[in-house]
């Protein structure tokens, strides 16, 4: 029996895992009552060792030649007992464990089976080989000196092709990355199996593998049918009916986002309960306590713990006692001046009551936000107002002006209204004594126009009981010193005549320091802000990042194998994308939900964004293409990146264009590793099924515009694009919300009046108090405590968050050609990090840090936790 036993060939391996913690399980007295009858009466449950099997899967052998699979081993169970006690951090647990495999009879390892018995979850971390083997071990693990390792590959299989390329690989381990919750082995159908980190196309995985492969992204695609667990790993495709209605929506509130009416990129499937509204005949998704997500793209458990923290300091902190104060009428809803709401910043303001056990009144505070460290008036200059425009939190809406957009080009339908125009004589007042076509010939006039985006709901949103708003134009001229001048602003709404026909009412305000001229001047600019920060939150920042790039993670999930390269390359880029947009459709963009009670379009928020998205185009979100689109940028083959700006001094595009092209240079030196071959885009079944499904299922409300997937540029220019968007665009518009919009005046949410005519009551508190006139026109007390607190939690960075340049796992490929690409990346956004805070210490480029003197770090790729202004995530992840 012993040399039976010695015969064996067995190889070694390491476990890496972890388990929710026995503190998490017993924290309520449920959990430790649970608790103690496992221990009771399940042993098992906590020897992890007799719990958790694994069985070898052969990439090189097959059972016969008909069954062409992999050969499977036998089963065998972790070793090495571990406490219970060992598990209380809930941090990385290492096992030893021994596989029976002969390797000439069962060939090389490419996957493995696991098997959980206990019933609660645990994440696999990766599982390590020693192979090939270095000793031949007993049962009891007794080292044995073995013949020449040449014995371990059967020669036939040295001409195997799938092992040509193995001298990239590691020679001496076989690494599994896994990062993978796995379930009672009850709640699959087929066992878990798992990949070593090889890359493979399709056409030239190993042929033992491919069975294997397919399976796997079968139960990954499920059925489509029915409701989804938590333990559930299926990605599935649905419209936005979980956003919910209200008993008070009229006949078209609140919509279904998705189809042809209201076009939407798709979101996760959860499969819930349907609620059908008789009013606009549509049905939604039942509410939940949790919202389905894939098991593995929950948020860690570190960022969980991280997340609830603040949102519990914060929101119980802050909005629960204002709330409370408010309701009993203790405090009006209006800031008494701007030294209350300057109290916020400054020590917190006091409540006239307590939500506290000791009977100390509450207080009100957030942290100073960078935007008044420095000075608390700056941001009220005609530069800082335009500089934001091109280096604050939503820049990239500025464009060139075209001659034929002069003057508004609209129908008048009677003579009751004359909308006033900007002309050429408005504009020239203060371009500095330049003409208009000269400067239209150098390219110096600017707008941020949001008419087409506001005016078709301006009806519909100055309905509403707080709205005043206007659809605004502001038109800019940049001077000789590379900074940009606000010429005008105008102002329109509509308006229906004394005839009865619809007509729109427009007002030119011009730049003035002096007098009630002063006041109204700056009340144009707080309209044009509102109309700023409303699409930035709903278009530039969740439509353009959250919701556009949900359906490139699904399909991603449903079409590439974890082998495949292309899956390996965008994986991280949708790190806790589908956790945190689920979140979202769950409190803050659903009906009813702070964006509704906090923003200007209220009810109407999600549906504009659906008008928006009917124009979006995904080749255009390249960044050069958007710079060329907006009229910022022209070709030139011998400018930095082929490109010249219009506005040199241009921080989001100059810092982006170093992101991009260093990221667009990591991404083909990466695809030209696997499509070497001609046709072999086009040759690639799952990448061509993966990028049918995000055109025809994923945006399939979108028509047209869409590039074709038949060349290795094509695959670059895509991949390029989708990290673009998930990455660096999302840092852009993100991380700068509470640096910018924690002072609300600087960047309010909503407009409650519009601004006065000479001879009303208003016009004349304008001018008798012009600070009481602008706080009443902004977003009010309570709305900003909640406005506030959220962007605070949103730009916030997690403990572990992982940075473009940066992968979670030092073996997140066994190809060291894709590593070594990969490092020099990694290199290249250091240089660009110092380029960037060179540039932001040059005096010359005034756009850099503005008179607020807040440098532009928003595309430094690297940051520590916390709000730090900095920092590319990999994805869009909070």
């Amino acid at each position: 029996m012993d040399a039976i036993v010695e015969r064996r060939k067995l190889v070694k391996g390491k476990v890496v895992l972890i388990r929710k913690s026995v503190v998490q399980t017993m924290s309520t007295v449920n959990g430790l009552f649970a608790t103690g009858k496992n221990i009771i009466h399940s042993s098992l449950q906590f020897d992890i060792t007799k719990s958790v099997s694994f069985k070898l899967i052969s990439r090189t052998k097959s059972s016969n030649l008909l069954n062409v699979a992999g050969k499977v081993g036998k089963e065998t169970y972790l070793e090495n007992n571990v406490s219970v006690l060992r598990t209380l951090g809930e941090r990385p647990e290492e096992f030893d464990i021994y596989f029976e495999w002969d390797d000439k009879d069962m060939g090389i390892p490419g996957a493995f089976y696991v098997k959980n018995l206990m019933d609660d979850e645990f994440l696999l971390v990766s599982v390590t080989l020693e192979y090939p083997p270095q000793t031949s071990v007993t049962h009891e693990h007794n080292q044995k000196n073995i013949q020449d390792q040449n014995h371990i590959l059967d020669q036939n299989l040295i001409l195997d092709q799938n092992l040509i390329l193995d001298h990239i690989h590691d020679q001496k381990h076989i690494h599994f990355d896994c990062n993978s919750w796995v379930h009672n082995h009850k709640c699959y159908k087929t066992d878990r199996i798992f990949f070593a980190n090889i890359p493979y196309l399709p056409g030239k995985s190993p042929v033992q593998l491919r069975v294997y492969r397919e399976e796997e992204l079968k139960n990954l695609r499920g059925d489509g049918t029915g409701k989804r667990e938590k333990w559930d790993r299926i990605y599935d495709y649905d419209v936005y009916n979980d956003l919910g209605f209200l008993d008070s929506d009229a006949q078209q509130d609140h919509p279904i986002l998705g189809g042809l009416k209201y076009p939407y990129p798709r979101r996760v499937r959860t499969g819930r309960n349907l609620i059908h509204n008789n009013k606009n005949d549509g049905s939604y998704e039942e509410p939940d306590e949790s919202y389905y997500v894939p098991r593995d793209e929950n948020f860690s458990q570190e960022k969980v713990k991280e997340f609830l923290q603040l949102g519990t300091k914060t929101v119980a902190g802050r909005i629960e006692p204002l709330l409370l104060s408010l309701y009993l009428k203790n405090t009006s809803n209006e800031f008494n001046g701007i030294e209350e709401l300057q109290k916020m910043y400054e020590g917190g303001v006091d409540l006239p009551l307590s939500i506290t056990a000791n009977g100390t009144p509450s207080v009100i505070a957030f942290p100073p936000p960078h935007l008044i460290k420095e000075s608390k008036f700056a941001w009220m200059t005609d530069e800082e107002f335009a500089r934001e425009m091109i280096a604050g939190v939503n820049p990239a809406v500025i464009r060139l002006l075209k001659k034929e957009e002069l003057a508004w080009p609209r129908k008048i339908v009677c003579s009751c209204i004359q909308p006033s125009t900007v002309t050429k004589e408005t504009l020239e007042i203060n371009m500095d004594g330049v003409k208009l076509d000269e400067a239209f010939a150098d390219r110096r006039l600017f707008i941020l126009d949001y008419s087409e985006v506001f005016m078709p709901y301006l009806s519909k949103i100055n309905d509403l009981p707080y709205a005043k708003a206007y659809a605004t134009r502001t038109f800019l001229f940049l001077k000789d010193d590379g900074t940009l001048k606000p010429l005008a602003i105008q102002l329109s709404k509509p308006l229906r005549c004394g005839c009865g026909s619809s007509n729109t009412e427009s007002t030119v305000v011009l730049p003035a320091d002096k007098g009630v001229e002063s006041t109204i001047w700056q009340l144009a600019k707080a309209h044009v802000t509102v109309n700023d920060t409303n699409y930035h939150q709903l278009i530039s920042h969740w439509l353009n990042t959250h919701a556009v790039i949900e359906p490139f993670a699904i399909a991603t999930h449903r079409n590439l194998s974890v082998l495949h390269p292309i899956y390996k390359l965008l994986h991280p880029h949708f790190r806790d994308t589908i956790n945190i947009n689920s979140l979202a459709r769950k409190s803050l963009i659903n009906a009813g939900s702070i964006i509704e009670q906090t923003f200007l379009p209220g009810p109407y928020s999600m549906e504009m964004s659906s008008a928006v998205y009917k124009n979006w185009v995904f080749t255009d979100q390249a960044l050069p293409k958007d710079l060329i689109k907006r009229g910022l940028a022209v070709e030139d083959i011998t400018a930095p990146h082929g490109l010249s700006l219009a506005i040199e001094d241009y921080p989001y595009a100059v810092d982006g264009l170093e992101i991009w092209s260093a990221t667009k240079k990591w991404v083909q030196g990466y695809v030209s590793l696997y499509y070497a071959e001609e046709g072999a885009v086009e040759g690639d079944r799952e990448l061509q099924a993966w990028w049918k499904e995000v055109v025809e299922k994923g945006h399939g409300d979108l028509k047209g515009q869409w590039p074709k997937m038949q060349s290795p540029k094509d695959v670059v220019e895509t991949c390029t694009t989708i990290i673009w968007i998930a990455s660096a665009l999302h840092a852009a518009v993100n991380f700068g919300q509470y640096p910018y919009g924690g002072y609300i005046m600087n960047r309010p949410t909503q407009s409650r009046r519009w601004i006065p005519n000479p001879g009303t009551q208003e016009y004349e508190e304008m001018t008798n108090n012009p600070q009481e006139a602008f706080l009443k026109t902004i977003t009010p007390k309570y709305q900003t405590v909640m406005d506030l607190t959220v962007m605070e939690l949103l730009s916030t960075h997690a403990s572990d968050e992982v940075y473009l340049g940066q992968r979670n796992s030092l073996n997140w490929t066994a190809d060291q050609h894709a590593k070594q690409l990969f490092a020099e990346f990694t290199e290249n956004l250091g240089k660009i990090e110092k380029e960037i805070s060179d540039r932001n210490n040059n005096q010359e480029l005034r756009n850099r840090t503005g008179p607020i003197k807040l440098p532009y770090t928003l595309l430094l790729p690297t940051s520590e936790p916390g709000m730090t202004f900095r920092g590319i995530p990999n994805s869009v992840s909070i």
